[in-house]
């Protein structure tokens, strides 16, 4: 429910705070004195337009903010915890303000946020009836939606219908798919069996690559690595130019030292250590030496690991960097090749597969129509109940289901067919309606579907009274006052017959101060209520009877909506 709606430079509105509060809150006013005004700076609250040709002049910002008490509404709670915003206490504040240089801010309970996330909050806080709210009736999808919300049982067929519909769909696809992939079938066929025979006739073997080019780099510089172990051998073992070898060397330093140890055993262990590095290096020594013995420089050899080279590279060149790559490729080539081949019995397969899918399906859509029928009788018969009672006394309201195809929402085509008058059949509610009966058939519309618990907890009415009068005015103030009984409405009238059924009475004033407009919005007290039907009723010159008679119209609505609180 919107608690207060304070608003600060928005057009002629320089500062004005409103108390709303539950039931029905009327608010009136000569014309040009600023309604719509209000409808605006609640609309941008709720996620509408907002430019700065709103600000007032003189002025370089406007600000409109809003209390709501939200309770334990869990579809709004729950959207606010999903877009990581808190709800201390129930209560929801909805900032929104715009600088004369176009930059705007929005918050919500303190928490920045985006004119989508707003919109779709707006869509939970508050139901609009205007203009455009009107029009959007003729929408198909809103039909639907309107239909689908009668009937609780509707939503579980719907869902059911959906996901049959989803597999349905991806099955489909994935047939289109694979039909025109079997178009290009033989081509790919031999490019695959081509690819499959130049992997297969090369025999890879895993780790192959790695040491073609480890033997490949040996015997490339086998000539540099027989250099490297003939100055090795020659360092180990001595020559006839460089004297004794580090292995002869160490047997006289060994020699030398076990004779001295006779005399002085102080160097065991030095002797120890040097005699343990000299096994060492002369067991490394016969390594090296019978390593250059075995070196051999082939030729032949390298030629032919190098062709063998060549091969895997071109293979890595085409279908991966090893191969390990290339294997791979092959595995997934011989896959795909065995899919093509058995395309044919695939897409029979699937094509059985998709039968019973759309069996299925169109029995659920069977189900879903039969549904939509019936409670299309009785939601018809609901409001036309109202619209009789809203002066259309012959109007017939019905809704159309026919058979349509396969769609997200079943195998119904939906139309709302309309009469005002018995000897018309119903047509196309596009067609036949015009503006005022339009007006009255959303207006009966709420009456049926206020109730819902999905539905916003406060209802707006614009322009509720346009093009209407007389009997048809009471018929229409009594319809919303019902509405009021569970709902908050705020309602902006010039009729008297509406105005009177009001919990709270707003009333909207212009002045001119210095050359400046000023609007102001003040709550009536009871005789200022009585003033202000008896002006609405009879003009500007308010007498006696007038007056009498505004009395007497707020009696009788406080007995209407006593009866109505009852039911």
């Amino acid at each position: 429910m919107l608690n207060t709606l304070t608003i600060w430079n928005f057009a002629l509105l320089e500062q004005v705070q409103i108390d709303f509060d539950k039931g029905l809150n009327i608010l009136t006013g000569e014309t040009g004195a600023g309604k719509s005004i209000l409808i605006d700076a609640l609309g941008a609250i709720l996620g509408n337009r907002l430019s700065t040709e709103f600000i007032r002049n003189g002025a370089d910002w406007l600000r409109v903010e809003a209390v709501f008490d939200i309770g334990r509404q869990e579809n709004i709670i729950n959207f606010l915890t999903e877009n990581a915003i808190d709800v201390p206490d129930g209560e929801l504040i909805i900032t929104r303000q715009i600088t004369s240089n176009g930059r705007g801010t929005i918050l919500v309970n303190g928490c920045h946020t985006t004119v989508t996330v707003l919109k779709r909050l707006g869509l939970l806080l508050v139901d609009i009836h205007g203009q455009n709210e009107n029009l959007a009736l003729l929408n198909s999808a809103n039909q639907f939606k309107l239909l689908d919300g009668s009937d609780d049982r509707i939503g579980g067929a719907l869902g059911a219908y959906q996901e049959a519909y989803g597999q349905l769909c991806q099955k489909e696809k994935a047939l289109e798919e694979k039909e025109k992939n079997s178009v290009d079938s033989v081509q790919k066929i031999d490019m695959l069996k081509w690819q499959l025979q130049e992997i297969e006739s090369a025999q890879l073997q895993v780790g192959e690559d790695e040491e073609l080019e480890a033997d490949i780099k040996k015997l490339a510089n086998a000539e540099k690595i027989s250099n490297y172990v003939s100055e090795a051998c020659e360092q180990l073992y001595g020559g006839s130019s460089s004297g004794p070898g580090i292995v002869s060397g160490l047997e006289i330093v060994l020699e030398n030292l076990r004779s001295l140890s006779r005399y002085d055993d102080s160097l065991e262990g030095a002797i120890r250590a040097i005699d343990e590095a000299y096994n060492q290096i002369k067991d490394s020594a016969y390594d090296v030496r019978d390593y250059g013995d075995e070196l051999e420089y082939n030729p032949q050899l390298l030629d032919k690991l190098q062709g063998r080279m060549d091969v895997i590279d071109k293979l890595r060149k085409k279908y991966g960097a090893s191969i390990e790559d290339i294997l791979a490729f092959a595995e997934k080539a011989q896959q795909e090749l065995f899919d093509i081949e058995n395309y044919d019995e695939d897409i029979a397969s699937l094509k059985r597969e998709i039968d019973d899918i759309r069996k299925n399906t169109k029995q659920l859509a069977e189900k879903l129509t039969s549904l939509r029928k019936q409670a299309g009788e009785r939601l018809a018969m609901a409001i036309e109940e109202h619209l009789h009672a809203l002066g259309m006394g012959e109007a017939r309201l019905e809704f159309s289901v026919k058979e349509a195809p396969l769609n997200s929402l079943g195998a119904d085509a939906l139309e709302i067919l309309f009469s005002a008058n018995p000897d018309q059949p119903p047509k196309s509610i596009q067609k036949v309606a015009s503006g005022g009966e339009l007006s009255r058939v959303v207006l009966a519309i709420k009456a049926v579907t206020a109730f819902r618990d999905e539905s916003p907890a406060s209802m707006v009415f614009d322009e509720i009274d346009t093009g209407i009068g007389g009997k048809t005015a009471q018929m229409v103030a009594e319809r919303i006052a019902m509405i009021a009984t569970g709902k908050q409405v705020l309602c902006i009238t010039h009729l008297p017959q509406i105005a009177c059924m009001a919990d709270v009475h707003l009333y909207i004033r212009k002045q001119v101060v210095k050359g400046q407009t000023y609007t102001n919005v003040t709550p009536l007290t009871k005789g200022e209520r009585v003033n202000e039907i008896a002006r609405m009723a009879s003009g500007v010159d308010i007498s006696a009877a007038s007056l009498d008679n505004a009395r007497e119209m707020l009696v009788n609505a406080e007995t209407r909506k006593q009866q109505y609180q009852k039911r």
